[in-house]
């Protein structure tokens, strides 16, 4: 009981915490390009363009840092066992991520903010490329400490306790960059189809149509591309796990016994476990995402079972089949979704489309339902890359249930669990308030507007305005 509970109050912190990761990693890259082409090309329309999802980033960005506080106190009152066992491994990246990537987006972004008028503006555009830069880079540091649990590597054992020997190692874990290319591509697409949805929105209001056509075209653009690129990372990442973690590759299929040509299925209607009522399945599929053979072997649940009872001892190493299962369809299907939206709006928004994307009402509609797509997308895989991991929480090294700290009890667990959901509440209803005043003002409102041109601080009053 008490390791579900620890489970369940690390899940849903970690989860809310990665809503707004993704966001301000790709809108940190749009809003950059936006004011590259605003100085490139002198137009005063794409540095509106700029400012206004600028606005957006800046909340976002206040937001993520107040949720991803509360993960480092995790990690050493519910979670002890785990951190003495790893500290000296997640030490180096996570000081890393600190005080390099931290440091470089934060203070950058303060440059950015309150530089609008002060510096010049070549200056002004490199220090939002540093931001973007800084969170991109952040994300390397974090996800090599997550890739070490997912595939150690460079260290040794010493006293119930893993030593790093090998830094290089753990930057060089091949499951490290296959984690960063496939999800900072997904934040791309995330930042993309939110710029999509809100352009899509300020059209349907008949505000700025020209303005918001352009961000549009650019984010369907961006977001095609990215998207096609998150696939076929993604691709390779399953491949990679066919090799290291079996059990999340038989798991996903809900595959019981070993197959060669294995087939995949598009959707289960029943019993995972039994005869189904329903199936669509894709021949051989399954063994072509596993390892590109036509007829390869994809080793099932019930024998990967025996093998890891057989090498770490008695007990179960299943994770919990039907999460695993519809995670990873709902992450692929929505991939695929997305991936046609965007083709369609960037089509519609070209000058020479028969159809006009500002006048497809019905297609505006459709972008902005979609804003809630790359959020749910990126739940699903975090869900499916962490739970399909268990029952370790370092992979072959430790098991979750031996993880916690052993001093804290249930009802403390419990009591705080109720409490951050409390707050994390009280938090989502005042980041969609501010997210959703932000998105709805037109190009020329917000406070501030003219401050650059006065040497004030504008972006910094809008974001002022907003709170207050």
């Amino acid at each position: 009981m008490r390791t579900l509970l620890d489970r369940w109050q690390f899940g849903v912190t970690i989860v809310y915490h990665f809503l707004f990761v993704p966001l301000t990693i790709g809108l940190g890259v749009l809003v950059a390009w936006m004011q590259t082409l605003a100085y490139r090309r002198d137009d005063p329309e794409w540095d509106r363009l700029a400012r206004f999802f600028g606005r957006l980033f800046l909340i976002n960005f206040a937001m993520g840092v107040v949720t991803g506080i509360v993960q480092e106190f995790q990690f050493g009152m519910n979670w002890s066992n785990y951190s003495v066992f790893v500290g000296n491994i997640f030490g180096a990246p996570l000081a890393m991520e600190g005080l390099l990537a931290f440091f470089l987006e934060s203070t950058f972004l303060g440059v950015w903010v309150f530089g609008r008028g002060r510096l010049s503006k070549r200056v002004h555009l490199a220090s939002i490329w540093l931001v973007a830069l800084g969170s991109t880079i952040s994300a390397l540091f974090i996800l090599a400490a997550n890739a070490w649990m997912q595939h150690p590597v460079g260290y040794r054992i010493v006293d119930h306790k893993a030593l790093l020997t090998d830094i290089w190692a753990v930057f060089a874990n091949s499951t490290l960059w296959a984690e960063f290319s496939h999800t900072v591509l997904a934040a791309f697409v995330t930042a993309a189809m939110v710029v999509l949805g809100v352009s899509a929105w300020q059209m349907l209001k008949r505000r700025h149509v020209p303005a918001f056509g352009r961000a549009a075209r650019l984010a369907a653009g961006f977001g095609a591309v990215c998207l096609l690129a998150t696939i076929t990372t993604g691709d390779l990442q399953a491949r990679l796990m066919d090799e290291q973690q079996p059990m999340k590759m038989a798991a996903a299929e809900a595959l019981y016994h070993s197959a060669d040509g294995a087939s995949f299925s598009l959707l289960t209607i029943g019993n995972l476990s039994g005869q189904p009522i329903f199936q669509i399945r894709v021949p051989h599929l399954l063994s072509l995402i596993a390892d590109l053979s036509y007829d390869g072997k994809v080793q099932g649940i019930d024998e990967i079972q025996r093998q890891e009872a057989k090498r770490y001892g008695p007990g179960s190493y299943v994770p919990v089949i039907w999460v695993t299962y519809w995670s990873f369809r709902l992450m692929v299907g929505l991939g695929f979704l997305m991936l046609a939206v965007a083709a369609w709006a960037w089509w519609l928004s070209r000058k020479r489309s028969r159809w006009r994307l500002e006048d497809s009402r019905r297609t505006l509609w459709v972008l902005v339902a979609m804003m809630a797509a790359p959020f749910l997308a990126n739940t699903c895989g975090w869900l499916f890359t962490e739970m399909g991991r268990q029952p370790w929480i370092v992979y072959g090294l430790m098991k979750t249930s031996e993880a916690i700290s052993p001093t804290v009890s249930a009802g403390a667990v419990l009591g705080t669990f109720a409490g951050f959901t409390v707050l994390y509440t009280v938090l989502g209803v005042v980041d969609v308030v501010l997210m959703r005043r932000a998105a709805r003002q037109s190009l020329d409102e917000g406070p501030g507007e003219e401050g650059g041109a006065k040497g004030e601080p504008g972006a910094a009053n809008e974001v002022v305005g907003l709170v207050y």
